[in-house]
């Protein structure tokens, strides 16, 4: 078993360098951002509106001025982002590329997968595609965490 689990990040391992490689012939006109994080971009003059493909990829919000946005990676994927202007016109698109975090490792034993933020120690992290258990347990100790640092858990 331990065997197929060090050969299952050993590949994973191996996949994430070629995406690595294949990032590097990225075009100009893609905005890659890590999962979880944010990134604040440039908009063209005049933009007053700006429309995401799919919402659950990334969110974009506006900075006050119309001088930039805030992007914000939400899910796994790749999508579009138009700029338009206040007579509707189309002032730029571009593409929005969320990537894994790096300092990410992936443990996959049989058709279950848990991830683990490393960095430089492995914690156990909530990752899309995770085993639902897996998600599941993370999730209700992060939420308890959250809680209990905000005061909502009964502490103070």
């Amino acid at each position: 078993m331990l065997s197929r689990a060090i050969i299952s990040v050993i590949v994973g391992f191996g996949l994430g360098l070629t995406h690595a490689v294949a990032a590097t012939d990225a075009v100009a006109d893609v905005l890659a951002i890590t999962i979880d994080q944010a990134k604040v971009a440039k908009v063209p003059a005049g933009t007053t509106t700006l429309v995401v493909g799919n919402p659950a990829i990334a969110d974009v919000t506006m900075l006050k001025g119309g001088v930039g946005m805030v992007v914000t990676a939400k899910g796994y994927g790749q999508t579009n982002l138009v700029a338009i202007d206040a007579s509707g016109n189309i002032l730029d698109e571009k593409q929005i590329r969320v990537d894994p975090a790096r300092t990410l490792l992936v443990v996959q034993r049989g058709a279950a997968r848990a991830s683990y933020s490393c960095n430089p120690w492995c914690m156990p992290t909530v990752q899309l595609g995770d085993d639902n258990a897996v998600f599941g347990e993370a999730n209700g100790q992060v939420s308890t965490r959250n809680g209990l640092a905000t005061g909502a858990a009964g502490g103070k």
